[in-house]
């Protein structure tokens, strides 16, 4: 594939990663304020547009080296999983628990298990995301 300008590959690299840390805020702040893993997994994959709109389908799948569907199911498993734990201690499915963790640097840390959940549900949007722009590429060269 002919290479695109290299202002336009600069500027995308950091927009595209301005977008991940953007994401990656999302994530974390969801069960506390709006966000989460939903919204998140599509900032995330907005990325991946980005990325795809600059330089193919070629250059998405050379940087991200998990396939979509490991990325999907490794999402599904870990939020049936933390739906699943609530449900083996005796609780209803997806009952929410808190966690206080000691950090050396940051001091006490309060963690809920919306946490995996929501990392779950990002996992299966992002690959679901990445497997579109894939999907997109091919079509295009056909």
């Amino acid at each position: 594939m002919i290479r695109g300008s290299i202002l336009l590959d600069t500027v995308i690299d950091l927009v595209a990663r301005a977008v991940l840390v953007f994401a990656l805020f999302l994530l974390l702040s969801g069960h506390n304020a709006p966000g989460g893993g939903f919204v998140g997994g599509l900032v995330a994959g907005s990325a991946l547009l980005l990325r795809f709109l600059a330089s193919g389908a070629e250059e998405v799948e050379g940087r991200v080296t998990p396939s979509p569907e490991a990325l999907m199911s490794t999402g599904l498993a870990l939020a049936a999983l933390t739906g699943g734990w609530s449900w083996l201690a005796g609780e209803p499915f997806l009952s929410n628990s808190f966690l206080n963790v000691e950090l050396p640097l940051l001091g006490t840390v309060k963690t809920t298990s919306a946490l995996p959940f929501d990392v779950g549900v990002f996992l299966v949007v992002f690959g679901a995301c990445l497997a579109i722009v894939i999907s997109l590429g091919r079509e295009r060269l056909t």
